[in-house]
């Protein structure tokens, strides 16, 4: 409680004993507030500003027990001291088992007071403590989903420039007539909308550490086959993926392996005028991820010469590497399947 003097609310039936500890509460330097009832007290407390509750067992209506229990529903709920005239450890223990943060045992000696001032305090050091970690917590709180909002921004802006880049990688690819070099920048075109595709998840999410996977693929997948059918293809491409999050670096990473391998198929698996499937899997058991490439075309085994400049296949084990994962071609009875696998 910076800045302000803590104010104790003390709930007894007895004016006689609430004059003495007002005298007392007052000499040691805090405001005192009385009242006689459980009813008049959370009355008082519900209107805020109280810190230290001193709260008498036996009460007009019920008992301070009755109190306690009512006070746990209450926002910024002050510190309880519990004082009971009864011998009984039992309602000593019932009070601190209710929330109590100390207890004194009522008498008629002088020592009632000192030890009553001494719980007091103690009560009052550990509610400025709760307050001050409950207001530590808001702030980190708000923090968080101020540097939550200002992520989303980035990666919504990050987003759209990577879209402008593949837009002008793509207008330059029609700009050349040589084919080589324009099926280089198409392909270059199709890695930058996959890394572009992870960032507009993120910015759509609520939780930026992570994608959801099945549905980052199943866009991705969806732009493939636009980009194939505008380079002329009409390859079909099915997805089985678990629905699952996963870390953002690792799904950038597998967006531009997707990519790759599905581009590779969709070109070079079916011949022009018979397009096919290609099916996309992702699974999940004993702690390994593994995807899964698969076509019905022509057949590939990993070996020999590469078609083309053999760039996809390179970048594919490099980055398959780097998850500390491992990729595997196998021909099919027709066509091929490969497959990635990575610690999960």
């Amino acid at each position: 409680m910076p800045n302000r003097t803590p104010r104790i609310l003390y709930i007894d039936d007895d004016p006689g004993l609430a004059r003495l500890v007002q005298k007392a509460v007052e000499r040691h330097g805090h405001v005192f507030e009385h009242v006689s009832s459980g009813e008049a007290g959370l009355e008082r407390i519900a209107q805020g500003g109280i810190d230290v509750v001193v709260l008498d067992h036996y009460l007009p209506s019920g008992t301070g027990l009755d109190v306690l229990a009512q006070l746990n529903g209450i926002t910024d709920r002050p510190a309880v001291v519990y004082v009971t005239g009864s011998v009984e450890t039992a309602v000593a223990i019932a009070a601190l088992k209710a929330g109590a943060a100390d207890y004194v045992h009522k008498t008629v000696d002088e020592d009632f007071l000192q030890l009553l001032l001494s719980a007091v305090d103690h009560a009052v050091k550990l509610i400025s403590l709760n307050r001050a970690k409950m207001l530590a917590d808001q702030e980190v709180r708000d923090a968080r989903e101020r540097a939550e909002m200002l992520l989303g921004e980035v990666n919504h802006r990050v987003a759209n420039s990577l879209a402008m880049v593949a837009s002008l990688v793509g207008l330059q690819a029609n700009a050349i007539q040589n084919e080589e070099a324009k099926d280089a920048l198409r392909e270059t075109q199709a890695r930058i909308q996959a890394i572009a595709g992870v960032h507009r998840h993120l910015y759509t999410s609520d939780d930026v550490r992570t994608v959801q996977l099945d549905d980052y693929l199943r866009s991705l997948a969806a732009e493939l086959e636009t980009t194939m059918r505008a380079w002329g293809g009409a390859s079909q491409i099915s997805l089985a993926i678990e629905t699952q999050s996963i870390a953002t670096e690792t799904a950038a990473t597998l967006g531009v392996i997707v990519t790759e391998l599905v581009t590779n198929a969709l070109k070079y698996a079916y011949a022009r005028d018979y397009p096919g499937e290609v099916r996309i899997g992702m699974s999940t058991t004993a702690g390994e991820h593994v995807l899964t490439v698969e076509d019905d075309g022509v057949g590939y085994d990993g070996t020999g010469a590469p078609q083309g400049t053999g760039l996809g296949s390179r970048l594919v084990k490099a980055m398959a590497s780097g998850l500390g994962g491992k990729v595997a071609y196998s021909r099919r009875e027709q066509g091929t399947r490969v497959s990635l696998s990575f610690p999960a």
